[in-house]
């Protein structure tokens, strides 16, 4: 729940810098998305839906779902994007043997919180049929970002809630491990990485 807080206070911040940075990591976020022109997107730690909901303004054409662990989060994301997308409330790491699939999965200022973050490759490899977008702090400016403003300076700027600390190239490489990278866009003080799955060996 404290995470939440946290994701609605940054996208809902009136701090003319906090808003224009989000507003350019969205419009990165439609441009990735529109690279690959996805007919299915999922959402993966979706929250209060403000990731899809800038495609949706965007004019970004897909069929849209979300999957968060927070029922709260999720019921503000219903009043947000309507009933034509698809929201589910499930553990991300629980998602390992679904068989559906999805041409592009995104998973946006998330895999920061999760321990031993390549857990999750093996649900990307399951949900995902095409592309990937992910994004994570870049650090260690994210860091500097919020001591500069006060914020969390009994903790050098880390939030509490972050256990996974990636520099824009640190990230990159951990990605390039799993998947092609295709794009990596200037989003400071965030990483973000558009990935396309390898094909496997039969």
């Amino acid at each position: 729940m404290e995470r939440r807080t946290g994701n609605k206070q940054k996208h809902e911040s009136r701090n003319p810098l906090q808003r224009a940075l989000i507003n350019r990591f969205h419009r990165n976020a439609v441009a990735m998305v529109e690279r690959v022109q996805p007919d299915t997107i999922l959402d993966l730690g979706c929250g209060e839906g403000y990731a899809i909901a800038a495609l949706q303004q965007a004019g970004v054409q897909a069929k849209f779902s979300g999957i968060d662990f927070s029922d709260a989060a999720l019921r503000e994301a219903r009043g947000r994007l309507g009933d034509e997308v698809e929201l589910k409330c499930a553990d991300l790491l629980d998602l390992q043997h679904t068989d559906e699939k999805y041409e592009l999965v995104m998973m946006l200022e998330v895999l920061e919180h999760i321990i031993e973050p390549e857990r999750m490759i093996e649900v990307f490899n399951r949900l995902c049929s095409g592309h990937l977008l992910l994004s994570v702090p870049r650090e260690p400016f994210f860091r500097g970002l919020n001591l500069a403003r006060g914020k969390n300076i009994r903790r050098w700027g880390n939030d509490p809630e972050h256990v996974n600390h990636w520099s824009r190239r640190s990230f990159i490489r951990w990605v390039d491990q799993y998947f092609d990278v295709v794009e990596s866009p200037g989003v400071f003080p965030w990483t973000m990485v558009l990935a396309r799955l390898r094909t496997r060996d039969t």
